[in-house]
C-alpha cells in the first residue's frame, strides 16, 4: 500500500510583503533561535512562548490554512490550581494567526471539563531586533538599545530599538479580550475563570514601525482572514493567470502550490501592483529584492503570466548602477544583485545598499526584455527600457570582459563581496577536480552562453526597431563568441564543457551542472548535444530525483551541501529546456518526472529551494537542505519551466503567433490549459498523448489560426533569419 511521505523541517512560515513568521509548529519561538517575527530584515521577535500557570501547552496539530495564515490547536497539561486540580486535556486554546501589514492573532480558550477552571495565561515574549544577516550567521552582536513600555489603559505594550538614526518598533495591543491584560515580569498575562463549557477569546494585534512607515495589523479575525487583501490578490493572480488541468494529480498539485508560492512572495516595492510585482527570492533568508532570481522568475513565467517580468525590468532598470563603486561591486550599467533595508545595511556594514555582486544578472536582464516582448508583443516594453538594455550591452563589453579576451568573467573588487558571482554564489561551489577551490578570476561557462543568447535576442530587437546594423553587429559578435567558447571550453575527450576558465584562463573540467544551461542558451553546436545529454544523464549526474550540481564521483561531492552535489530545481528546469531546444524529448521528460516526483513528497507539494543529490531508489525519499527556503520563487518557477519544455511554447506575439511543438510523457497523457495569453490573444488548449507516443493539440477557445505546430529544436548556433522570428528560444 503506498503512503504519502510530507518531507520538509517541522515548522510553521507565515509571509505577506516584507513580513513573515517562522516558528516551531506549535506557534512558539523557543530562543536560543533562527526562527521569529521580521519585518524589514530585522527580527522583531525572537522569542514567543505561552503557559498556564507556568506550564507549557501540549501541541495537538497546526497547519497553515493560506501562505498568510495559521492556526495551532493546544491542550493543557495537568494544572494544581488555588481553585483545584485542572485535568490535563480539558482546556483547549487555539492560537489563529493572520499577516496583513502587521500581524494578528487570536486566542480562544474552552473548558471541556465538568469543573471550573481558574488560571493565568500567561505570554512571554522578547524582541532582540537582530538584523536577518547577523541571525542566520549565528553572530548577533548588540548596537543600540531596547525599550519597553506598558500603557495599562490602551493595554499596549511597545517595544522600540534605537542606534543612532536606525529605528525599529514592535505594538502589540491587546483587544476583545475576556478579561483585562497586565503586563509584568517581562509577561502578558490575563486572569482566566472558565466554567464548564465556556469560552474565552483575546485578539493580540502586532504593529511594525520600520522607521519610516507603521505596518498596522489587520483587526480581523481568523474566520474572515480568507477575505483579506492578501486573499484577494492570491484570487486575482490564479484566476487571470495560466490555468492547467491533467489527471496527473502528481503534477497538478505542483503546479497549483507553485502558482500559490508565487502570489505569495510578492513585494511591496514602488511602481509595482498586486498583478505586476517582482518577488521575493525565499522565506526565510531572501525576503528581498533580488536581480538574478527576478529576472529568472520573470523568465518562468512567461507561459503563465506574460505580463509578470514588467515589475521586475522597471524596478532593476531603476537601480541599475550609475557610476563604479569598488565596495559594492558597482560599475555603469550594471544590474544589481540584492537590496537590503535592515542595521547593517543601514550603516553599511554590508554592500547591500543595493549590492551588484552578479556577473549574470545584466545578460538576464535582456535576455528576460526580449521575452517579454515575445510573449505580450507590446512595443511599449523596448519604449520604455532601451536606454537600461544599451547600458547593459555596454557594461557587457567594458566590465564583464575584464581583460578584453572576449569571455566573461567576475572577480569581487569589495572587502565584503561575494567570492562566486554566478548562480552558483556559495564560497566552496567552484572547484578544481582535486577538490581545491578555483582560484579568479572566472569565467562561467554558462554566462558565456547567457551573452551569446543575450547578444542574438537583442539583434532581433534591433531588427525589428529598423537598426540593421545594430543587428548585424551584435550577430557578428555573437558568432564570434560561440567559436571561441567552443575552442576554449570543449573537451573532446570526456565529451562536455569546462563549467569555468580559472584566473590563468585553464580549463576547470570538473563535471558540473553549469554546462546544462549552455543548452539552454544555444551556445552548443549540434554535433555535441547529444554527448552532453548523454553525460548529464550519467548515474553520477542524474540522481533519479533531478540532475545534481556536481558529479558524484568528485571529491568535494556532498549530496547534502548547498551547490557541490545537491539537486536544485530551477538548474533542472532550465536544463530541461535546453534538452528540448536540441531535440531530445525524452530527456526532458525524465526531468520534469523527477522533479515532479520529488515535488510530491514535499509538505503541501511545496518545492524547496533544493534538496539532497542522493540516489532515488525503491525505498527513499527526497531529503530536504536543512537551511533551505521554502516557499522560493525559482523552485516554485521550475514547474512552469518544465510545462514550457514538455509544451515546446514558443510565443511570437509581435507576429501574432503561438508556435506548440508538445510532448507529453506517458505519465501526463493529458494536458488542458485554460487562460494561455500570447500578446492580444487569449486561448483554451486540450493535449492528448495518442498510443503511438505522439501528442494531438485542440484550439478550444481562440482564434485557431494564430496557432501552429512548430519544432522548438532549433539547435543552438543557427541564426534565425528575418522571415523565420519563431526560431528564436522564447
Amino acid at each position: 500500500m503506498a503512503l504519502e511521505i510530507a518531507v520538509g523541517p517541522q515548522k510553521l512560515v507565515l509571509n505577506q510583503g516584507s513580513g513573515f513568521a517562522v516558528t516551531d509548529q506549535d506557534g512558539q519561538i523557543n530562543w536560543p533561535t533562527d526562527k521569529g517575527v521580521y519585518y524589514s530584515d530585522t527580527r522583531l521577535i525572537s522569542s514567543w512562548r505561552i503557559y498556564a500557570d507556568g506550564e507549557p501547552w501540549d501541541l495537538l496539530n497546526s497547519g497553515n490554512i493560506a501562505f498568510f495564515a495559521a492556526r495551532i490547536f493546544l491542550a493543557n497539561r495537568k494544572l494544581l490550581t488555588e481553585a483545584g486540580e485542572v485535568a490535563a486535556g480539558t482546556l483547549g486554546l487555539t492560537i489563529s494567526r493572520s499577516l496583513e501589514g502587521g500581524m494578528h492573532e487570536d486566542l480562544d480558550l474552552v473548558n471541556h471539563g465538568s469543573k471550573p477552571a481558574q488560571f493565568n495565561l500567561e505570554i512571554a515574549m522578547r524582541s532582540d531586533f537582530a538584523d536577518l544577516f547577523e541571525v542566520k550567521s549565528s553572530a548577533i552582536v548588540r548596537r543600540g538599545h531596547v525599550t519597553t513600555s506598558w500603557s495599562r489603559v490602551r493595554e499596549t505594550l511597545t517595544t522600540s530599538y534605537q542606534n543612532q538614526d536606525f529605528h525599529r518598533r514592535l505594538t502589540v495591543q491587546v483587544r476583545k479580550a475576556g478579561s483585562p491584560a497586565v503586563y509584568a515580569n517581562g509577561r502578558l498575562s490575563f486572569d482566566i475563570d472558565l466554567a464548564p463549557g465556556a469560552i474565552w477569546h483575546a485578539c493580540l494585534l502586532y504593529a511594525f514601525f520600520d522607521g519610516k512607515t507603521k505596518q498596522a495589523a489587520p483587526h480581523e479575525c481568523i474566520e474572515d482572514c480568507l477575505q483579506s487583501k492578501s486573499a484577494k490578490r492570491l484570487a486575482d493572480w490564479e484566476a487571470k493567470g495560466l490555468s492547467l488541468n491533467t489527471s496527473n494529480q502528481e503534477f497538478y498539485r505542483f503546479y497549483h502550490q507553485s502558482m500559490e508560492d508565487m502570489s505569495a512572495l510578492r513585494l511591496p516595492l514602488e511602481g509595482t501592483n498586486h498583478l505586476e510585482f517582482v518577488p521575493a527570492a525565499g522565506i526565510p533568508w531572501f525576503v528581498g529584492l533580488f536581480g538574478r532570481d527576478s529576472l529568472i522568475v520573470s523568465l518562468q513565467n512567461a507561459m503563465v503570466y506574460p505580463d509578470f517580468p514588467r515589475g521586475s525590468l522597471d524596478v532593476l532598470g531603476r537601480l541599475q548602477a550609475r557610476k563604479r563603486d569598488d565596495y559594492r561591486d558597482a560599475e555603469p550599467g550594471k544590474i544589481m544583485h540584492e537590496l537590503r533595508t535592515g542595521e547593517l545595511a543601514h550603516f553599511k556594514l554590508i554592500p547591500h545598499t543595493p549590492y551588484y555582486g552578479t556577473a549574470d544578472a545584466t545578460p538576464l536582464y535582456l535576455i528576460v526584455l526580449h521575452s517579454a516582448w515575445r510573449s505580450t508583443g507590446d512595443n511599449g516594453l523596448l519604449d520604455r527600457h532601451m536606454a537600461t538594455a544599451e547600458r547593459c550591452l555596454e557594461w557587457i563589453d567594458k566590465y564583464g570582459d575584464r581583460d578584453g579576451d572576449g569571455f566573461q568573467e567576475y572577480q569581487t573588487r569589495s572587502t565584503a563581496g561575494y567570492e562566486n558571482q554566478g548562480w552558483k554564489d556559495s564560497g566552496e561551489a567552484l572547484v578544481y577536480p582535486d577538490g581545491t577551490l578555483v582560484k579568479g578570476p572566472k569565467a562561467l561557462c554558462e554566462l558565456q552562453g547567457y551573452v551569446y543568447d543575450a547578444w542574438r535576442r537583442m539583434a532581433e530587437i534591433y531588427d525589428a526597431l529598423g537598426k540593421r546594423q545594430r543587428a548585424a553587429g551584435l550577430r557578428t559578435k555573437a558568432a564570434n563568441l560561440f567559436r571561441r567558447f567552443n575552442e576554449a571550453f570543449w573537451d573532446e575527450t570526456s565529451g562536455f564543457y569546462a563549467f569555468c576558465l580559472d584566473g590563468d584562463k585553464k580549463p576547470v573540467f570538473s563535471v558540473a551542472s553549469n554546462p546544462g544551461h549552455c543548452l539552454w542558451s544555444g551556445i552548443v553546436p549540434r554535433e555535441r548535444a547529444a554527448r552532453m545529454v548523454k553525460r548529464l544523464m550519467a548515474d553520477d549526474m542524474w540522481s533519479g530525483w533531478g540532475i545534481r550540481t556536481l558529479s558524484s564521483k568528485h571529491p568535494a561531492f556532498n549530496p547534502h551541501s548547498y551547490q557541490n552535489g545537491s539537486v536544485w530545481p530551477h538548474d533542472n528546469g532550465l536544463i530541461a529546456l535546453g534538452f528540448r531546444r536540441y531535440g531530445f524529448a525524452e530527456e526532458t521528460a525524465m526531468v520534469a518526472r523527477d522533479v515532479s516526483r520529488a515535488a510530491g513528497y514535499f509538505e503541501q507539494h511545496r518545492m524547496p529551494e533544493l534538496y539532497a543529490g542522493l540516489q532515488r531508489d525503491p525505498t527513499n525519499f527526497p531529503v530536504q537542505y536543512l537551511g533551505a527556503n521554502v516557499p522560493q520563487a525559482w523552485a516554485a518557477g521550475s514547474c512552469f519551466w518544465l510545462l514550457q519544455a514538455m509544451l515546446g511554447f514558443q510565443p511570437d506575439a509581435p507576429a501574432g503567433k503561438l508556435y506548440l511543438d508538445p510532448a507529453l510523457p506517458e505519465w501526463m497523457p493529458d494536458l488542458e490549459l485554460k487562460n494561455l495569453q500570447v500578446g492580444r490573444f487569449s486561448f483554451d488548449i486540450q493535449f492528448i498523448r495518442r498510443d503511438d507516443g505522439k501528442t494531438t493539440w485542440e484550439v478550444l477557445r481562440g482564434d485557431r489560426r494564430a496557432v501552429s505546430q512548430r519544432t522548438i529544436a532549433t539547435y543552438g548556433g543557427e541564426e534565425p533569419s528575418a522571415a523565420d522570428p519563431a526560431s528564436a528560444p522564447a
